[in-house]
Parts: C-alpha cells; structure tokens; sequence
C-alpha cells in the first residue's frame, strides 16, 4: 500500500517505514512474498479492471521505491516493474 495517509503507516524501521498491512499484530514483518501477495490483491480490488500481472508489476514497482525493500534480493520483486507512467496512473485511481 503507497503510504499516502498517517493511518496507512505502522511501524518505522531503521530501513524506512512501512504500511500496517506489512507487519503482523507482534510488530514483526510479514515475509516479502506475503506482502507481495497482499499487494497484488490490494491494487486488483483497489483499482478496477486491474488485471494480475499489471497487479504485480505496480507492486513491484511500490516495493522498490519503498526504503525498505531497497537492496533486498527477495524473489517476489525480481521482475518486471509498472512504467513510472502506468504507477502515477494507478496511484491517482486509488
């Protein structure tokens, strides 16, 4: 989830922060391909008409501008990523 709002956030690592839908009720985080997994769904459901693979192409695309998952080697991000044009373009649906 793009953290666009204060309530969207939950928790601040030393790496960057991340959304409430990345970590589990202990404060940990989820495993890369659960977040991943949750992204997908999040933009098919959030943005109409989305399809799979445009899905996780945005996600990816999410993922890797977030602090975060910068640097890690995580099979779920490897791929190809959303056009900067198509990410502004779903981003502004949600």
């Amino acid at each position: 989830m793009p953290l666009n709002n204060k309530e969207d956030f939950g928790i601040e690592t030393e790496m960057g922060p991340l959304c409430k839908y990345c970590i589990n009720e202990d404060g940990s985080v989820k495993a890369c391909a659960e977040i991943f997994t949750g992204g997908v769904k999040f933009f098919m459901d959030a943005i109409p008409g989305t399809d799979k693979e445009l899905a996780e192409r945005i996600t990816r695309k999410n993922m890797s501008i977030q602090p975060y998952w910068q640097g890690k080697e995580e099979e779920c991000l490897k791929g190809d990523q959303a056009t900067d044009e198509e990410f502004q373009e779903a981003l502004a649906k949600l």
